[in-house]
C-alpha cells in the first residue's frame, strides 16, 4: 500500500510540474476576489489600530492591505469575508 501511495504522490508532482510549465491545463481553477480591506474596516467603524488588533495583524500589515501593496491570504482572507458578510456577528464573536 505504501508503494501505491508513493507512486500516486510522484504522479501528482509530475502533473503539478506540467501545469506549472504550461504543458497541461489544470482540471480546476479557483478565483478568489480580494476584498476591499479599507471598505470592510470602514464598514465596522473601527480605526486602523482597532481593526488590526481585531484581525490579529500588525497595523503595517493592515495598511499594506488597504493600500493594495499586499493581499490578505488564508485565515485572514476568510475572516475578512466573514466580517464583510456579517459584520455585527463577526465583531460580537471576536470581542467575546
Amino acid at each position: 500500500m505504501e508503494k501505491e501511495l508513493f507512486n500516486d504522490l510522484v504522479q501528482s508532482l509530475k502533473e503539478a510540474k506540467a501545469i506549472a510549465h504550461g504543458e497541461v491545463q489544470a482540471s480546476r481553477r479557483f478565483q478568489l476576489d480580494t476584498p476591499d480591506v479599507k471598505a470592510v474596516r470602514q464598514q465596522t467603524g473601527l480605526s486602523q489600530s482597532e481593526f488590526a488588533d481585531l484581525m490579529r495583524v500588525s497595523i503595517k500589515t493592515l495598511q499594506n492591505w488597504e493600500q493594495q501593496r499586499r493581499s490578505p491570504t488564508g485565515p485572514a482572507a476568510a475572516l475578512l469575508q466573514i466580517v464583510t458578510n456579517a459584520p455585527e456577528l463577526a465583531l460580537k464573536a471576536l470581542h467575546a
